[in-house]
This record gives C-alpha cells, structure tokens and sequence, in this order.
C-alpha cells in the first residue's frame, strides 16, 4: 500500500520546540491516522522557532520545488501577534500561504487543515513577561476569526484549538520546560482535536492501494 506524503507548515508550535519529534502534533496526528486504517507518512516539516507567516514563506521559497503532497497542514501567526504586527497584515500574507498550502496538495482545497493559533497569554512565561493576558486573547481572537473567515472563503477546514489551549494551559503537564511551550500531552490534545477532520478530509484514501 502507498503511503499518503504529508506536508506540515508552521513555526514552533508546528516543530514541537522543547519535546522530542514523536512528541509533535503534527507527528502524533499522523500517528493517529495510521491507527484508523490510513497510510500516511509521518510529516515533512517546515517550521522554525519564531517564525512569523513572512518568514514561513521566504522559507519555502527556498525549498522550491516542494512537489504535490495529498495532505498539507498549516499553523502560523503567533509571532505575527507578538511582534504586534496588524491583523490585516496578517491576514494578506495568512491568505497568500493557504494560497500556496492548496496548490500544494495539487489544487485540493479539501486536502488542507489549519489549526487555530494557541492562547499563549495564560503560560508562566506570559505572566513573567508582564504582558497583558486579556490583551494577548483578545489580538489572537481576531487573528484567529481572520484565519477562519480566510479558510472558509477557500474551502479549507479549520479546527479550533485555542480553547484547548487555554484550558489548564499553565498546567505544569501541559507545557515544555521552557514555561511557554506546549508539552507533547498538550499537542495530543491538538492531534485529536485536529483527528477526525483529518479523517474526513482523507476518507477517500482508506483501503486503497
């Protein structure tokens, strides 16, 4: 059986800063779709520490040429928000990377998922820096319904995973050492979060050969 070739954009949240690679959710979501009868490999992963959606994108760029790939994800803008950079900025190049993401899985709009930006106002490193939770949220919330709104206008699934985030996301369990990144039991919960939409998405693929 052909192994479905997997593509994972992102930044640190995507590259899984502070767990090991089995650790990551996008490592774990493919693990997941393994186990419900799909055969999928686990992912490619272009993402660095940092990374807002410009710099996301200057970096494919010079990974030309990336191929087709049958299932494409995206999760990008948390640094866009901590840098301060406008939501309308953000949501351009957002819109210019679900562009590309699409065109990567061969024109297959159906074939790509985007998780929301995690909340990462309420971690220990948010509190330490004295910045402003509820102003944090309140830039992600718009960030976030940009995205959605950017998704829905291109046909792609969009699986919100703030909230999971912001439940007992300052648990110690929950985050890396770091105090700001998440622990690979909080990417679990992403990945199955993020799981039977997946399985949706790449349904027509069980069983064949």
């Amino acid at each position: 059986m052909s192994r479905l070739a997997y593509l994972a954009l992102g930044d640190s949240y995507t590259i899984g800063e502070g767990v090991d690679e089995a650790g990551r959710w996008p490592v774990q979501l493919a693990s997941a779709l393994r186990a419900s009868g799909l055969a999928i490999d686990d992912p490619r992963i272009i993402a660095t520490t940092g990374w807002t959606t410009d710099e996301l994108s200057v970096a494919m760029d010079a990974q030309e040429p990336l191929g087709e790939w049958a299932f494409v994800s995206l999760l990008i803008g948390v640094n866009n928000q901590y840098r301060g950079r406008p939501v309308d900025d953000y949501l351009g190049e957002f819109t210019r990377l679900l562009q590309r993401a699409i065109a990567l899985a061969g024109d297959r709009a159906g074939r790509v998922l985007v998780l929301s930006i995690p909340d990462w106002g309420v971690t220990p490193f948010a509190f330490a820096s004295g910045r402003d939770a509820h102003a944090i949220a309140d830039d992600l919330d718009a960030y976030n319904a940009a995205a959605r709104d950017a998704c829905e206008a291109h046909g792609v699934a969009f699986v919100d995973i703030t909230a999971i985030s912001r439940d007992h996301g300052d648990a110690t369990v929950m985050l890396a050492d770091d105090g700001l990144h998440p622990s690979a039991a909080q990417y679990a919960r992403w990945a199955n979060a993020a799981l039977p939409v997946a399985i949706r998405l790449l349904g027509d693929e069980k069983g064949s050969e």
